[in-house]
């Protein structure tokens, strides 16, 4: 018989023992590879949620704090803009897409984000990717709201159902919007991004059920009704076409530069028509006055050529009057794994000192077990086993148990990723898809295993020693 079939079958005879340590080190094996994979996975989550977002602006705060809250719904934002700069920054020529955010609502602890049609003609992810519509469509009423994948999935939502938000965020709600009832016109496609984690209005409808909440309390006699703010859009539309009819004709690049504003309602560019007439109206706010967001949280921004990117990035720092901040998502990310780096290390250690536990329990199962098999290895040698194929035994066991523990390692990783996703996907909009270790992680679990052949060595020089002299004893 061979060896490993040999080692094979004494570890069937010790299958107690040999359970355990295989167990012991199918742990630490799993702890270290989900580590690892949980790390390089949600960093490409991440990435895959910005990739085709050249800038985000915000009102100043820490670069990493504006990612967090106006991407991946993490976090508030301390302070906001005005809904001006958003139209400034949507008519810069270096801009090609501007899509407004605008948070503070939330349904059944899910956020609500006030946005323009522009989300979903312009917002690109995983390399270019458009977001899709899996059941009904975008925006036709102005309460009109349209769910990510994973809220219409967990809660149910279908096109047609009427939702109520509530002021706050998360499952934190101060007021539900009760008198200001949302349809669900649509329901998007999957992302596996924070995307499907959220609602999405219209930025004045987010504005409209606001009204009245401007000392922080709301004050029913001054909020509007559904049907109030159609009215006033269906004014401010009516207002807005006949301005333009009877605009000038030296005015046609003005007009050229508001459609590339794709957040801007119709209200909105009627306000912005009223700005330039504001001597001919100072009194009585227009429909669209009344309508027109004051304030976003961020605006995400497509250029024409991302070669500007850092252009405007130092451009738009710079400004002291209004001063702003635009990051660069992808470096606001390297900043953010910079700040988790210790944690990711701590975590590396900590899985390697579990592998070192792992086959130090190897060790003491081997070394525990000598005095136990003295009789076995007294039957090899009787049978014709020399000294150094005995020894051989031990570091074949040892070499069986910590493949086996690799193995089970492996498995266990991979149901624990499944297990995972789900958390993953609710808490932070990843999609973790389990995946099996890298080139660079197969040698790091060779490694492992020549380690665990290693350690072996003790044990099999004791018995090399103990067989050997054992033969040279002379026996009456």
């Amino acid at each position: 018989m061979t060896l490993p079939g040999l080692a094979a079958r004494s570890l069937l005879n010790r299958r107690a023992s040999a359970v355990l340590t295989v167990a012991t080190i199918a742990i630490a094996i799993a702890l270290v590879v989900l580590v690892e994979q949980m790390r390089l996975q949600l960093r490409e989550g991440f990435y895959r949620s910005v990739s085709g977002t050249d800038l985000i602006v915000g009102a100043p705060t820490s670069p990493v704090q504006l990612l967090l809250f106006s991407v991946f719904g993490i976090g508030n934002p301390s302070a906001n803009l005005d809904h001006d700069r958003y139209l400034e920054l949507a008519a810069d020529p270096l801009v090609e897409w501007a899509v407004p955010i605008a948070l503070g609502d939330a349904y059944r602890g899910y956020r609500v984000v006030g946005t323009s049609a522009a989300m979903f003609e312009r917002y690109r992810y995983a390399g270019g990717r458009a977001l899709l519509f899996a059941e009904g469509a975008g925006f036709d009423d102005l309460f009109d709201a349209v769910a990510g994948a994973a809220v219409a999935r967990r809660l149910g939502l279908a096109p047609g159902d009427a939702i109520v938000l509530a002021h706050g965020g998360g499952n934190v709600s101060l007021h539900r919007h009760e008198a200001q009832p949302f349809r669900v016109s649509g329901v998007l496609a999957a992302t596996g991004t924070p995307v499907d984690q959220a609602i999405y209005i219209r930025i004045d409808a987010h504005h409209a059920v606001h009204i009245g909440w401007e000392r922080g309390m709301p004050e029913p006699a001054r909020m509007l009704d559904p049907d109030q703010a159609r009215a006033l859009l269906a004014a401010a539309a009516r207002e807005h076409d006949e301005a333009h009819e009877h605009a000038p004709e030296s005015d046609s690049n003005d007009h050229a530069t508001s459609d590339r504003i794709e957040g801007a309602s119709a209200a909105t560019a009627l306000n912005e028509h009223d700005h330039e007439d504001d001597h001919e109206h100072q009194h009585s706010p227009s429909p669209g006055a009344v309508l027109e967001p004051s304030q976003v949280s961020a605006v995400l921004l497509g250029l024409k050529t991302r070669a500007s990117a850092l252009g405007l990035q130092y451009r738009l720092n710079q400004e002291r009057e209004r001063p702003l901040l635009a990051i660069l998502p992808g470096l606001a990310l390297q900043q953010l794994w910079r700040i988790t780096g210790l944690a990711e290390q701590v975590l590396r250690v900590v899985s390697g000192l579990v592998v070192l536990a792992g086959l130090m329990g190897m060790l003491t199962a081997l070394l525990g077990s000598l005095a136990e098999r003295r009789r076995e290895m007294a039957i090899l040698r009787a049978c014709g086993a020399r000294p150094w194929q005995v020894a051989w035994l031990l570091l074949v066991e040892a070499g069986l148990l910590t493949a086996l523990g690799i193995a089970a390692g492996l498995l266990l990783a991979w149901a624990a990723q499944l297990a995972l996703a789900p958390w993953l996907l609710n808490q932070f909009g990843i999609a973790l898809a389990p995946t099996w270790p890298a080139a660079w992680q197969w040698l790091v679990l060779a490694g492992i295993w020549v380690c665990g052949l290693l350690v072996a060595l003790l044990p099999a020089v004791m018995v090399y020693r103990r067989t050997l002299n054992d033969g040279m004893q002379i026996r009456s």
